[in-house]
């Protein structure tokens, strides 16, 4: 996937040898990290990063390092297209429906929903400062073809393989989506071991030769659907969601009589018309800001600033405006459009919820081609009893699936980090069916196989097969793309016009920690 210009992603590696603290057991210096500055990143190496354990913090991207860190962390994903809505997740939505229509506050108000934290981003936050990067614009933006020519030429005769002495024009061939689904994906675990779930074999589901029951709540239900949404909206970048599609997405959800209620059978729900309040979702860019973005921006931001000083008791002078951006405005992501792909594209999103007119609640989330990726989640406190955090994160499931409805490949849900040895933040654990990535391998795992290794033992590696490897890891360091002066290089170029000591320890644990496949698109700037 090519981003509109073809740029790539660039990248400066920073290590990870100082400890911070960590927000969860408070140890001072225990949270050890590898981080990176992205100054742009496409959303296919950013899903590619994702899935070998890293996360973005704003534009710093980091990669906790499991054995070591006082608290791992461990990618968790839910699958989005099967996900089971438990009893407490129907109360919520119950909860919010009697809320819209007969404006029912509940009488005593649950203790803080853990969803509702989404602490590991706050301490995310603080190196993100300390890692910025000083690069001046200038510096990043590679020379035309004619100067990278010349580049190619200086290897040629060293005997070393020839294609690693090309040195391309930015170029926007190898950084396309792989959306033709016979083609394996580079650096992505095959689809077996993605744990999707096969057709049921014959006998095991119902018969679809024959016309399904219907029950005389589902007729009623489908005249209802002429209203569907009066109160209750999703609207993309200021166009609504076309009727047509909540209507397929509401048929869909409850298609087999009998079956458990999905998330949209409490979303798209009509209310009557007394309803006391309307509540609207909308998806607006925020990199790069979109207008609705910006004529939204002091609004949101008031929003995040109250969150912030009441529910994680920051003194009123530190939610600035500058932290609000860096934090959760600013993104490396390049904004990107496929035919195969969502409506509103792939990259950087603010989900806003509009209730009567103003906004009580943002989520903040990166869309990419096989996932939506919850970044962050601020309220207005005074909507706490809403319990807005699990609210949320239902609705970021069930967008997830209105997107795969237009691009097949989108079907996960990553909530970030799942961290077993904070009891606080086991919570995650409960949207299933969910997955956990090894450490070691990089392949998903159920969620059921990993709690028992994880009461023994709070790093574990997941994959029980003792003979898998990472099949992503770096084998030719001299294929690593090099950003230096101006100029896009292989390192076993760079290396030979590198002045000074040795870089190779850092480029080889930069290569390692992204894979091939990143470390031969991405570009690691050198000075």
């Amino acid at each position: 996937m090519a981003a509109a210009g073809g740029s790539p992603s660039i990248v400066e590696y920073f290590g990870g040898e100082d400890g911070y603290r960590c927000g969860y057991c408070k140890n001072e210096t225990g949270n050890l990290s590898h981080g990176m500055w992205a100054h742009s990143m496409t959303v296919q190496d950013y899903q590619d990063l994702i899935d070998r354990g890293w996360r973005r913090s704003g534009k710093y991207v980091y990669k906790p390092i499991m054995n070591q860190t006082c608290c791992p962390q461990y990618t968790i994903r839910c699958q989005a297209l099967h996900f089971q809505t438990s009893k407490s997740h129907k109360k919520v939505l119950k909860k919010m429906l009697k809320f819209l229509s007969k404006g029912d506050v509940p009488k005593v108000v649950s203790e803080e929903e853990p969803m509702d934290s989404h602490i590991e981003d706050v301490g995310a936050c603080d190196f993100a400062y300390k890692g910025e990067s000083h690069v001046s614009q200038s510096e990043l933006t590679p020379l035309g073809v004619d100067h990278a020519e010349r580049v190619e030429n200086e290897d040629q005769d060293t005997g070393e393989k020839k294609e690693e002495g090309n040195v391309h024009k930015v170029e926007s061939d190898s950084l396309r989506l792989h959306a033709d689904k016979e083609t394996p994906v580079p650096g992505e675990p095959s689809r077996s071991a993605k744990g999707v779930h096969a057709p049921p074999k014959p006998g095991k589901g119902a018969d679809l030769s024959k016309p399904p029951c219907r029950k005389a709540k589902d007729i009623r239900k489908e005249r209802k659907l002429q209203k569907l949404l009066q109160n209750q909206t999703c609207t993309v970048e200021g166009s609504q969601l076309q009727a047509a599609d909540q209507v397929f997405l509401l048929q869909n959800s409850k298609s087999k009589t009998n079956q458990p209620k999905t998330i949209e059978d409490f979303v798209f729900v009509s209310l009557p018309d007394d309803a006391q309040h309307k509540l609207e979702v909308r998806v607006v860019r925020s990199s790069p800001p979109s207008s609705q973005f910006k004529a939204t921006f002091q609004e949101s931001y008031q929003v995040y600033k109250r969150y912030q000083m009441v529910v994680h008791k920051d003194p009123p002078d530190k939610p600035t405006i500058n932290q609000f951006t860096r934090f959760l405005c600013d993104s490396p992501l390049e904004a990107e459009n496929a035919p195969n792909g969502p409506e509103c594209g792939y990259g950087s999103f603010h989900q806003q919820y509009w209730l009567d007119g103003k906004i009580i609640a943002v989520g903040v989330i990166d869309i990419l081609p096989y996932c939506v990726s919850s970044v962050y989640l601020y309220y207005d406190p005074d909507y706490s009893f809403l319990s807005l955090g699990v609210y949320s994160a239902l609705r970021e499931i069930a967008f997830t699936r209105q997107l795969h409805e237009k691009a097949p490949d989108l079907c996960f849900y990553y909530m970030g980090f799942y961290i077993h040895s904070c009891p606080k933040m086991r919570y995650k654990g409960q949207y299933r069916p969910s997955d956990l990535l090894c450490p070691e391998t990089y392949i998903w795992t159920p969620i059921e196989q990993c709690l028992p290794l994880l009461e023994h033992s709070k790093y574990c590696r997941f994959n029980q097969d003792g003979k898998a490897v990472d099949e992503g890891r770096i084998k030719e360091l001299g294929r690593v793309r090099v950003l230096h002066k101006r100029t896009v290089m292989p390192y076993s170029v760079y290396k030979k016009r590198r002045k000074g000591p040795s870089d190779e320890a850092s480029v080889q644990q930069y290569a390692s920690l992204v894979g091939q496949t990143c470390s031969e698109r991405m570009l690691l700037f050198r000075s």
